[in-house]
């Protein structure tokens, strides 16, 4: 009995393995499936010659290589932003040129200027913009009306500071710019209005989205638009955000050749540190429908100076075309098209759905879309047959006691599910953990993201496995209650753990909700010990190993911000130093450790540590208010002032221009005057401004909440942008007698020698965004 006992355990365990084996085999071609699938390859793209009436990735990458190569940078304060204006402007107007008659082509360029409160990255601050530029084209036919209904199509052209902006946004640029000859070139003339908005500041808070919308004749117009935008070098051009109301998303799932999105992604937007101009459009000033289209795949380039040509990947930006070109067509020839007069009337309302849908795509092959009355009754059916199936099939021998029964065993059953997809999130997470515990440095997995995988689905599987493992070690009268644990783990997970444990919890949950309803009908082959030990092997191993690797590369760089901060005083330099933070969990200990020419430069010995170091305090990063939030703690360390003297003979200082008016009730209104001094690559400059502050003369004198900074009294923050050679002139109310005291930050791309060549040691696995950053402080 013994033998032939020991050869079923060896049958079942053989068959145990052959089942995980499988099941390897299965998900590993679906993961190649997936992969192939994102990275577009099952997308052809058309090269320059391609039929005219066709849109062409090759054609539209042509656009992107004079924008993100041929013209320098592209940045508010840099003379690319000009040229990529004009070069804009050139491309339209040989559009225009040779357009049949059927068509009407205006193109304008405007100059945009304004302010306006907003809550961005959690924070509250105002924008004053001036001298933005716009470029616009309205294609339409020959016989329309100036109040019919359009479809606005919208990208940007500028760059965040240091990037060339192939991506984000020069994609969006040459395919629109693309888009638009297609109809020219094809003779497709629309029966509705289409206007090409080539906005010229979204990285500075959507300011350019902003100032179109508040001061354009074209903006009323407007029945629908399309964004588009990019956080990563291709991939599937996922539907983020859409509405208001149900139509926009209905007309993409009806037209587009590749459909892709999911409604999910919407629910999740808020939590995304950034924003795009959809909210301008369909929220904060507009109540247009629209969609937020956005390339996902290759973070790692985003923002950064990678962001090239050579990155985009082939395929993205053709099917992004073919989608656009279909939309915008089935938008035109929508009946639920309305300008803004029509929108404001209560008749057209009558059944337009005003509720978000449910959607999501099938591998790009079609979109899956029910309202949300739909999704009650179809997300009902599940849930109701997964609680009555298990009567109906014991219907014939069903009692009171075998109800009771039954009843029970359900609602253990699920229990031990519920308690399975638990464990499937925590248990990777715990190795995460218990890694990092025995290493000197985090995100190992950030150069090679399959290894992520590795480290974590095997102890997600053991997870899920648990419970039934547990079920099979007791005997089935055991009160199920009472098998549990008491010991609890307390984790203070500190900025070092967080990337590891965030991404050991996504990949927890994945599996848990790819391989767990698979689990109660395998689980009793898989809940083994030796399978359990075999994935904790094979999680122990690539554990250690991964530890061993680098986790940056220049293709996944290290992302760095090196700010040259001087201090100023009535117009001399009090103080000059360079601040220096890192945007992930390996601190500047880990940088210095392993990029020593960086540390002999500045200085810094390799017993460097964070808790000695002269640390960059919050105040310091005032000029990039609130992106500076985003940052870990930083350093600073001395500079030398003189250069910056030679370079420039004035520095900017905030003064008033004309006494202050006290009012009869007490308040005091004070006029004051901001100059750039003689600055020339101003990219944002920052007022924090902290007292007895009543109304000021931004955002239609509107205060914004008040923010705390660190630690300091309640601030109100406006951000500044945009050239012109006249100063700031604005007004602040104080409602006592009590002082207010102005902060001001200015950014300025320009580096003195010495902080280039700090900028050049780094090793090319740093990504470095780089600028001088002036400060000073007034009481008035």
């Amino acid at each position: 009995m013994g033998r032939k006992s020991d050869g079923n355990n060896s049958g079942g365990m053989s068959s145990a393995f052959n089942l995980l084996f499988s099941l390897l085999i299965i998900y590993g071609l679906m993961s190649y499936f997936v992969y192939s699938l994102v990275h577009m390859k099952f997308v052809k793209p058309l090269p320059l010659d391609a039929p005219l009436h066709r849109f062409s990735e090759a054609r539209a990458i042509q656009h992107i290589r004079v924008l993100a190569h041929d013209i320098p940078a592209r940045q508010e304060g840099q003379p690319g932003l000009r040229q990529a204006a004009d070069y804009i402007k050139s491309q339209l107007h040989l559009l225009q040129d040779r357009a049949g008659p059927d068509f009407r082509i205006e193109i304008e360029e405007t100059s945009i200027n304004g302010s306006f409160n907003m809550m961005f990255l959690g924070r509250s601050i105002s924008l004053a913009y001036r001298n933005h530029t716009n470029v616009l084209m309205r294609i339409s036919s020959a016989v329309s009306q100036e109040d019919d209904p359009a479809v606005l199509l919208n990208g940007h052209f500028d760059s965040p500071p240091s990037s060339p902006g192939a991506a984000d946004c020069g994609s969006c640029v040459a395919s629109m710019l693309e888009v638009a000859r297609l109809i020219v070139d094809s003779g497709w003339v629309p029966n509705r209005p289409i206007i090409f908005l080539f906005n010229g500041a979204e990285e500075l808070f959507m300011v350019g989205s902003h100032g179109f919308m508040k001061t354009h004749k074209w903006t009323k117009t407007i029945g629908a638009f399309i964004n588009l935008e990019a956080s990563g070098n291709g991939g599937p051009d996922f539907v983020c955000q859409s509405g208001p109301g149900s139509w926009p998303s209905l007309v993409y799932a009806q037209s587009a050749l590749y459909p892709m999105g999911s409604s999910a992604n919407q629910d999740v937007f808020g939590i995304v540190p950034g924003d795009t101009d959809y909210r301008i459009f369909a929220n904060d000033h507009g109540n247009i429908p629209g969609l937020d289209i956005i390339y996902l795949i290759g973070g790692y380039y985003y923002h950064t100076t990678t962001d090239t040509v050579e990155r985009l990947l082939p395929g993205s930006i053709q099917a992004r075309g073919e989608n656009v070109i279909r939309v915008v067509k089935a938008f035109t020839m929508s009946t639920k098209m309305r300008n803004a007069y029509d929108r404001e009337s209560h008749l057209v309302d009558e059944g337009i759905e005003h509720e978000r849908p449910i959607f999501f795509d099938y591998m790009s092959w079609f979109l899956i879309y029910y309202t949300r009355r739909q999704a009650m009754v179809l997300h009902s059916i599940p849930i109701a047959v997964f609680i009555l199936v298990p009567f109906f099939l014991r219907l014939s021998h069903l009692g009171f006691w075998c109800s009771i029964a039954m009843f029970g065993d359900f609602i253990i059953g699920l229990i031990f599910h519920v308690t399975g997809i638990i464990l499937a999130i925590l248990v990777p997470i715990i190795f995460s953990i218990v890694r990092l515990l025995f290493v000197s440095y985090s995100m190992n997995w950030f150069g090679n993201p399959y290894l992520a995988y590795m480290m974590f689905v095997p102890p997600s599987i053991v997870g899920l496995l648990i419970p039934r493992f547990v079920w099979r070690s007791f005997p089935l009268c055991q009160d199920p209650s009472k098998v549990n644990s008491s010991a609890e783990v307390n984790y203070i997970l500190a900025g070092y753990f967080i990337p590891d444990v965030i991404v050991a919890a996504v990949i927890g949950a994945v599996t848990s909700l790819s391989v767990g309803p698979l689990v109660p009908v395998i689980g009793n082959w898989l809940a083994r010990s030796s399978i359990m030990q075999f994935l904790l092997h094979i999680t122990v191993v690539t554990l250690a190993l991964s530890s061993q690797l680098f986790p940056y590369s220049k293709d996944a760089p290290k992302r760095l911000v090196l700010q040259h901060t001087i201090q100023t005083d009535a117009g001399q330099i009090i103080d000059s130093t360079f601040d220096i933070s890192v945007l992930d969990s390996n601190s500047l200990v880990f940088l210095f450790k392993h990029a020593p020419g960086i540390a002999s430069e500045l200085e810094i010995g390799p017993d460097f540590s964070l808790e000695t170091a002269d640390l960059s305090s919050r105040e310091r990063w005032m000029a990039i208010y609130p992106l500076s939030s985003l940052f870990s703690r930083g350093i600073k360390v001395p500079a030398k002032s003189d250069a910056i003297l030679k370079k420039y003979r004035y520095l900017p200082h905030l003064s008033s221009y004309k006494p202050p008016m006290i009012s009869d009730v007490g308040s005091r209104r004070v006029y004051l005057e901001f100059s750039l001094g003689s600055l020339e690559e101003v990219w944002v400059a920052v007022l924090n401004i902290t007292g007895p502050l009543s109304s000021w003369s931004f955002a239609e004198n509107i205060l914004p909440a008040p923010e705390v900074i660190g630690g300091g009294p309640p601030s109100y923050i406006c951000r500044l942008s945009g050239a012109g050679q006249e100063n700031w002139t604005f007004w602040l109310e104080a409602n006592s007698s009590a002082n207010l005291v102005i902060q001001v930050g200015v950014v300025d791309q320009y580096l003195v020698d010495e902080a280039a060549k700090i900028k050049s040691l780094f090793p090319d696995w740093v990504d470095v965004v780089s600028f001088s950053s002036y400060l000073s402080s007034y009481v008035f």
